[in-house]
């Protein structure tokens, strides 16, 4: 037998489980890439006309972001209500960002 002894064995044996189990794991757990953009609130304010948007986004409610309709410029974000009546007329003509 190549092991000394049984529980010497049995003992190198789980710990060549654990390793390639945490192998496998954590490189599931690990993100490549992290880009977040979250609106923790929102305003049923309208945007000021003035403001150049180039697109938008939904964003659905998930801890701690906030179920919301992101708008971007050149420079901003701006995260607006969705229940806003305003929107679907600035939502018009504008491209809307995929992740």
């Amino acid at each position: 037998m190549l092991c000394w002894n049984k529980k010497l064995c049995t003992l190198a044996v789980l710990l060549a489980i654990c390793g390639c189990i945490g192998i496998a794991s954590g490189n599931l757990r690990r993100p490549a890439k992290v880009g977040l953009v979250c609106c923790k609130a929102v305003s049923k304010a309208m945007i000021p006309s003035g403001i150049k948007l180039i697109g938008y986004k939904h964003q659905n409610a998930l801890s701690p972001c906030v179920q919301a309709v992101l708008f971007f410029s050149e420079t901003e974000k701006y995260c607006s209500d969705p229940t806003a009546r305003w929107i679907p007329r600035k939502m018009k003509g504008l491209k809307e960002i995929k992740d």
